[in-house]
């Protein structure tokens, strides 16, 4: 069976959306990785409120909140996979949807393509505290069958005003899980949370 990116209709338009973000996190680099390379004592109280439920050994299925456009929703669900670090690069993944998980099926289709990248600073002269850096970026794309009304709506509006709703959305989301990875990481390991800082959309 074709994927909606595969398909040529009409009523299935692609929206998309990237996002970036840093986080500063007061520990040496390796004490970063440990955590985050033990996703699964922290991805499920850092995605909350968002319904998460493991698959495999490094996947989950996510529940991202309600997508509308022209009074047209939907709730999607995605699988995503933590792929394992790599020389300090953490990826995340689309995955298919086990079947029988939404009665979606068909409707959209989701490719999320995220990174994580660990930097230690240089230190400067006198400053004993180790910081790492945590780069974030996240490309979202979500194909979308909309009903064959909406054809009949000017093309230009469908498409801006579908990325425009699924950017609030995305900054929205990703913006909440930067917080709370970087905070429960510093409650968890008894550190002072540096304070949040405004996006690097």
């Amino acid at each position: 069976m074709l994927s909606l990116r595969q398909i040529d209709d009409p009523r299935v338009r692609c929206y998309t959306s990237s996002f970036s973000d840093l986080m500063e996190m007061r520990a040496p680099a390796p004490v970063v990785q440990a955590y985050l390379d033990s996703h699964g004592a922290w991805f499920r109280r850092c995605a909350a409120p968002m319904q998460v439920s493991p698959i495999g050994t490094n996947g989950y299925l996510l529940t991202l909140g309600r997508f509308g456009n022209f009074g047209f929703d939907v709730e999607p669900t995605i699988g995503l996979e933590l792929l394992p670090q790599s020389q300090g690069v953490y990826r995340i993944i689309t995955v298919p949807i086990p079947a029988g998980e939404t009665s979606l099926e068909g409707l959209y289709d989701v490719e999320f393509n995220a990174s994580l990248q660990l930097k230690e600073p240089s230190a400067s002269p006198g400053d004993p505290e180790v910081l790492t850096l945590v780069r974030w970026e996240l490309d979202l794309s979500v194909w979308i069958q909309l009903p064959g009304v909406i054809t009949l709506l000017p093309d230009s509006l469908v498409q801006s005003s579908g990325d425009h709703l699924l950017k609030q959305i995305v900054r929205q989301i990703s913006r909440k899980l930067t917080w709370k990875v970087q905070e429960d990481f510093h409650a968890s390991h008894g550190l002072e949370c540096p304070p949040r800082q405004r996006a690097r959309f």
